[in-house]
């Protein structure tokens, strides 16, 4: 996995996303915030992620895509139940997935921030795969972005989001990371 001078990872399939913008002037990229999401909430497989992202959701298709409808929201990254990558916004475009937000004291967490969804509920467990991709993908992106922090939504935007919830294996991906940079001295 590598990432391109364009802002793409290879290896990751592409749908463009138009929620996103310029980043400010001079932002430096030095967060990584994870995320997750199921559409309908609970409900894996589909494409209502991919169609969120893309402004292209069917407000026929579930009771709850009514709720949803006016957002428009990205990620720059999902990364689904399989282990499958999928980019919506390239690396150096801001994409709309943290909202109102902070971190240490920073506000506005979409300027300085790379967003990776996770396929899954805060209330449950993600797989191992899920994991394990999000480990490479963040190894690719210290290759060429300063990226010092990784962070929870909830860590975020405390009292206003709880994803990726106590599901997600904190522990087992720092010490994937620690084997990736061992590996790589």
């Amino acid at each position: 996995m590598r990432l391109g001078a364009d802002g793409r990872v290879a290896g990751a399939r592409y749908v463009a996303s138009p929620n996103h913008d310029e980043r400010p002037d001079a932002a430096e990229i030095t967060l990584l915030v994870v995320h997750s999401i199921s559409l309908p909430p609970g409900e894996y497989g589909g494409d209502a992620i991919e169609r969120l992202f893309t402004n292209r959701l069917d407000p026929d298709a579930h009771p709850y895509f009514r709720r949803i409808l006016p957002l428009e929201v990205s990620s720059h990254f999902l990364i689904r139940r399989d282990g499958e990558l999928v980019q919506f916004v390239p690396t150096a475009r801001r994409a709309w997935h943290a909202g109102a937000s902070a971190w240490r004291g920073r506000p506005r967490c979409n300027d300085f921030s790379i967003g990776v969804e996770l396929e899954g509920a805060d209330d449950g467990p993600f797989e191992d795969i899920q994991r394990e991709r999000l480990a490479q993908l963040i190894t690719a992106l210290r290759e060429v972005l300063p990226l010092r922090d990784i962070a929870a939504h909830s860590d975020v935007a405390p009292g206003r989001k709880t994803d990726p919830g106590p599901g997600f294996a904190w522990a087992r991906l720092l010490a994937d990371l620690a084997r990736s940079s061992r590996a790589r001295t």
